[in-house]
This record gives C-alpha cells, structure tokens and sequence, in this order.
C-alpha cells in the first residue's frame, strides 16, 4: 500500500524530516484520516506533501512504526515515519490538475482536505514518472 502524508511546510518540512530521521506522525484529527493511519505498516512508503502555500509532493517517507495512540490524545492514531528519498524535483499539485483524466480520481484532487490518504499504485507510479522529468 502507498499513501500521502501532508504537512504544512512552515509546521513541519520535510528538510525537518531529513534532520531528525525519523518524526511521529501525529495530531491528525479526523476520523477518515485516522482509518488511514490504522491500516498503515511498517515498510510501507507514503509521499510527502508539503499543503499551505507550497501545494507540492516533494519527498518519499517510509513508516517505521505501524499506528499507536496518538501521545496527546489516546483517541486518535499516530505512526512513526523516516525518509526515505527526496524526489528528483517536486511534483505539485497544479501539475498534477492540469495532467488531465489521469489524476481526476485522485484523492488529493477529490478530497483535498483529506491529511492521510492511500495512493493507487497507477498514480505512485505516475508521480514518479513526473518527477524525474524536468519542470513545464
């Protein structure tokens, strides 16, 4: 299984991630979210997104540790995430708009609220296509 993980980059970058190797993933406060996070295992890999004014996939983080209670609030769900490589060059999110039918399904497109999201191998795959080519 592959996910998106958003953050904004003025909270928590994923530069902050490289830094400190590993960070848990908590304060998500939404029920869907926190399904998300409960399906989430150990090796599996998650986009990094950077919301708030960047809109931009920009990292690939791995989970390191599969859900737990979230330490400030036991209701909800954390995990623990490392990175695992940065993309060649971000892949944002109008980019991913103007790509046509190929991305219109997508969560981050359907339900951009959503903070914890699976990806479909189909769009995993495309991302990183998109990522290795130079920028428009």
């Amino acid at each position: 299984m592959h996910w998106l993980l958003k953050s904004e980059a003025e909270d928590y970058a994923w530069q902050d991630l490289g830094r400190e190797r590993r960070t848990v993933w908590d304060g998500v406060r939404n029920a869907e979210a926190r399904k998300n996070l409960a399906r989430m295992r150990v090796g599996e890999r998650a986009f990094f997104y950077h919301s708030g004014s960047a809109k931009e996939i920009v990292g690939i983080a791995k989970v390191v540790r599969a859900s737990f209670p979230d330490p400030a609030d036991e209701r909800w769900l954390a995990v623990e995430i490392a990175p695992a490589k940065a993309l060649r060059r971000a892949v944002t999110l109008a980019e991913l708009r103007t790509a046509g039918a190929g991305f219109a399904e997508m969560p981050l497109l359907t339900r951009p609220r959503l903070s914890v999201q699976p990806v479909e191998l189909r769009y995993w795959n495309a991302i990183l296509a998109q990522a290795e080519k130079p920028a428009a």
